[in-house]
């Protein structure tokens, strides 16, 4: 069970002085029990999230937005699916856009695609094949960027202040199945009939630009809450970054001892 105490909020306290206390309440609430380790990765159910977080606002809600254009949860670009949502309480609602990624944290979209990736064994440059998204991975997509939408308030956001999530990006061995055959109730993302796309071989964007901005942000957070803000909002590009990745790690080691 989890173990927090509810913080006494004085009966004179400002809005920002009873959101600060709950934030910190929050924040120290020792999910120990809530959370599990899969594959050196840390993390806690959408499920348990929220009856934590209830506990503490009963009156919290969450939205899921859907795109007006197709009425279906999910936003498609060249670069890839990303979901959208939010969790509202005490008057503050944090959004959250996550992108849609295989078990391998790589973007994924509604058709196949292929990327060149580092093998370590052959010391050279493969090509990968990143399966379309199912039903199945929008709505797993979708239940992870809540939880982060519920970390912008304070519940869970240590889990990724130590960054124990993130994975080596090592190749695994594949043992060739598919996304689509492993289960067949997991049905493709719809699609517009007309989506010339499924016909041109998809490019991957350019990243140069954006690994750069990302690279300054890191070398210039003066904390480890900013690293961590920096890494929700940059999920995708730092998790497909080797380097961006070690310099943030490196980074946040740097401020632990600073601040030590």
């Amino acid at each position: 069970m989890c173990k927090f105490n509810k913080p006494m909020i004085p009966a004179d306290a400002t809005a920002d002085e009873r959101r600060s206390l709950m934030f910190n309440a929050l924040h120290s609430a020792d999910l120990s029990e809530e959370t599990e380790k899969k594959a050196n990765l840390t993390y806690i159910s959408w499920s348990q999230a929220w009856k934590v977080f209830k506990i503490f606002y009963p009156s919290a809600t969450y939205k899921i937005f859907t795109n007006p254009n197709t009425g279906l949860p999910v936003f498609e670009s060249e670069m890839g699916l990303m979901v959208h949502t939010s969790v509202q309480a005490d008057g503050i609602e944090y959004e959250d856009w996550l992108p849609v990624m295989d078990y391998n944290n790589r973007a994924m979209k509604s058709v196949p695609y292929t990327i060149q990736v580092y093998d370590k064994q052959s010391k050279q440059y493969i090509e990968k094949r990143i399966e379309a998204a199912t039903t199945f991975d929008c709505n797993s997509a979708i239940q992870r960027s809540m939880v982060r939408a519920i970390a912008r308030h304070g519940l869970g956001l240590y889990i990724y202040n130590g960054f124990e999530h993130i994975c080596d990006d090592s190749e695994q061995p594949t043992n060739n199945v598919t996304t689509q055959q492993k289960g067949n109730v997991n049905q493709p993302v719809q699609r517009q009939q007309n989506n010339t796309r499924s016909q041109v071989k998809p490019v991957q964007p350019t990243v140069k630009d954006e690994a750069a901005t990302i690279k300054a942000e890191i070398i210039a957070a003066k904390d480890v809450t900013s690293l961590v803000s920096l890494y929700l909002d940059y999920t995708e590009a730092i998790e497909s970054n080797p380097e961006l990745k070690n310099l943030l790690t490196n980074r946040k080691k740097a401020l632990k001892t600073l601040n030590s």
